[in-house]
């Protein structure tokens, strides 16, 4: 099960400020139609009657090629809203969140979502790719103040091949102050253009992570002595990237001498 959509802190402060500024203009629109109830409602049915696009709309599959597992990974920003449901082609619902609680009325505005990763002898591949079709997949929602959310995403099943890792090796030691992993370009098919790698280390209790994003020409990152930590194991990932965003993982335990 793995994480991984990052998204820079800009867009989280966009989201925020987007957030409050909308806050505050609800608060004049109340302030301003206080006072007039027969404008308050028009001015409502008018803004429910809006229909927003969502600022974006993710949906991918994450094999994971060394636990011969697979999953579906959503991500989806907009404005600010209470209610959000994701379609298959075809029109069958996939998911349907709805804020409750102390969200209500107050909302959501970002959703990553990752799906269970059953492995391959009780879901095969074939059976997951029947269950998440390749297509559209519609996003409607609702924002706070009853306008129409939409978006679309698009779903494929060009499933790139796992890396292989030439270095560090399964269980290896290795020095913490010269660690440079390495990993065999995935090649490309008729299908499947790859143009990223992301390689990710952890190390447990305490968590630590380190991840980067890499180009397509780029097979190798040096990790740095700061973030490892002598005599504990640790886990290397590599996630070859294709074009439509899916992702495959090879993954491997290594040890700090």
């Amino acid at each position: 099960m793995t994480k991984r959509f990052h998204r820079p802190s800009t867009v989280v402060a966009t989201a925020s400020s987007l957030l409050v500024g909308t806050a505050v203009l609800v608060g004049i629109a109340t302030a301003k139609s206080d006072s007039n109830p027969s404008a308050r409602a028009a001015s409502f049915s008018q803004a429910a009657g809006k229909t927003i696009r969502l600022e974006d709309a993710t949906m991918i599959i994450e094999l994971n090629s060394t636990d011969r597992d697979a999953g579906i990974q959503v991500f989806l920003d907009g404005e600010p809203w209470k209610s959000m449901k994701i379609l298959r082609p075809g029109g069958g619902k996939v998911l349907k969140v709805k804020a409750k609680g102390r969200l209500k009325g107050f909302g959501l505005t970002e959703l990553f979502s990752e799906s269970n990763e059953p492995e391959f002898r009780e879901l095969p591949l074939r059976k997951f790719k029947k269950r998440f079709p390749e297509g559209k997949y519609t996003f409607v929602g609702r924002t706070v103040e009853g306008q129409t959310l939409r978006g679309k995403a698009k779903l494929s099943h060009d499933i790139p091949k796992g890396p292989e890792i030439t270095f560090p090796t399964e269980g290896a030691e290795v020095p913490p102050d010269d660690l440079v992993a390495s990993w065999e370009p995935v090649p490309d098919t008729r299908r499947v253009d790859i143009v990223g790698y992301r390689a990710i280390v952890e190390k447990e209790r305490p968590l630590r992570v380190f991840s980067a994003d890499l180009p397509a020409n780029v097979t190798s990152i040096h990790i740095p002595p700061e973030f490892l930590q002598s005599g504990k194991k640790h886990k290397i990932e590599v996630q070859a990237i294709e074009r439509g965003g899916n992702q495959t993982i090879s993954e491997l335990e290594f040890r700090v001498g």
